[in-house]
């Protein structure tokens, strides 16, 4: 009922004539930024509006529609069921809107356009530098928008066509997602300086048992890590959560704990200060892939970012043989 009645108001406003039409897209683009900053302030300072006058949009949108968009608190905001479905919908009709430039231009064959790419933190900390580095040189006439987060917000982020496609690591293949399949990679523990360990390689049950520093519940690493420890009836002790990939290595430099992530997405600088890594058996993998809409079809700038993608991180394992690594993508990327 939210949903048809939400665009229902959205499509009349838009269609009425031109000069509600730039006034809804307005809207519809601050409404986006606010609900992804979660808060008036920080989506002001991004979008570079006033507050004051951000609000008094949100308030005509608000009107303009009947619906109650947004659930103000002390935190911030965050969506109404309306607020959610106009989200999503928003999200994709500015999606659109920024991808027909590079549509038309690319009927040419050269693509061209602004391509929305999400990764996980684990795996932008090796590889993000090279990806964009690379899809500047070969790819001139696309604009990379890269967006890095763990791996559930980037998603999320897929699922509600704010990006175009996400580098992810994942446990179980959700099939709301177009998907591309990379590489399998193990999981290693990577103890603290204090961490007494005493062999090469480690049980779960002597895991459970050391302090450990993991990511949040919501991190795909750490799903799997509860279903396992749970399925094997251990309480691991959990000293920290971190929501950031570096927050984990910081954590474990101090000595706080040891924690468990895909080793083979640690670069040499990643990597400095942290003892050696140890063998988890039963061995532990997650599967990182390229994922997509699969209600929207890539444009061929989307393509040819994909297909990019799926060169680089072929040639990055053929060079560096991260340990643990097993690339499952075909012999031809």
């Amino acid at each position: 009922m939210y949903r048809v009645t939400a665009i229902r108001h959205v499509a009349i406003g838009l269609c009425s004539n031109e000069l509600v039409f730039r006034m809804q897209l307005r809207h519809l683009r601050y409404f986006v930024s606010i609900v992804e900053a979660g808060s008036f302030s920080r989506a002001a300072t991004t979008i570079h509006v006033a507050q004051p006058a951000l609000s008094q949009q949100i308030a005509e949108l608000e009107e303009k529609l009947g619906l109650s968009l947004l659930q103000r608190s002390a935190r911030g905001v965050r969506p109404t069921a309306a607020g959610e479905v106009l989200y999503r919908e928003a999200s994709s009709i500015l999606r659109q809107m920024a991808q027909l430039p590079g549509i038309v231009r690319s009927s040419s064959g050269e693509a061209v356009g602004t391509v929305g790419l999400g990764m996980s933190s684990t795996l932008a900390a090796s590889l993000a530098g090279r990806i964009v580095d690379t899809c500047r040189a070969n790819l001139p006439r696309v604009t990379l928008k890269l967006a890095v987060a763990d791996s559930e917000t980037i998603r999320a982020r897929v699922e509600s066509h704010s990006l175009d496609m996400a580098l992810v690591f994942e446990d179980e293949m959700v099939p709301a997602f177009a998907r591309k399949l990379l590489f399998r990679q193990r999981l290693y523990l990577v103890p603290s300086q204090t961490t007494n360990v005493p062999g090469a390689v480690i049980s779960l049950a002597e895991l459970a048992r050391l302090p450990l520093v993991l990511p949040d519940q919501a991190n795909v690493t750490r799903r799997m890590l509860d279903r396992v420890f749970d399925a094997a009836g251990l309480r691991p002790a959990i000293m920290v959560e971190a929501d950031q990939f570096s927050g984990l290595l910081s954590a474990v430099r101090t000595g706080i704990g040891a924690t468990i992530i895909p080793m083979g997405a640690l670069d040499q600088s990643a990597g400095s200060g942290l003892a050696q890594p140890i063998l988890i058996e039963p061995p532990l993998h997650l599967t990182a892939s390229i994922i997509s809409s699969s209600d929207y079809p890539l444009t061929h700038a989307g393509e040819a970012v994909r297909g990019a993608l799926i060169q680089i991180i072929h040639d990055h394992l053929q060079q560096t043989r991260p340990a643990g690594t097993t690339w499952i993508g075909g012999s031809q990327p």
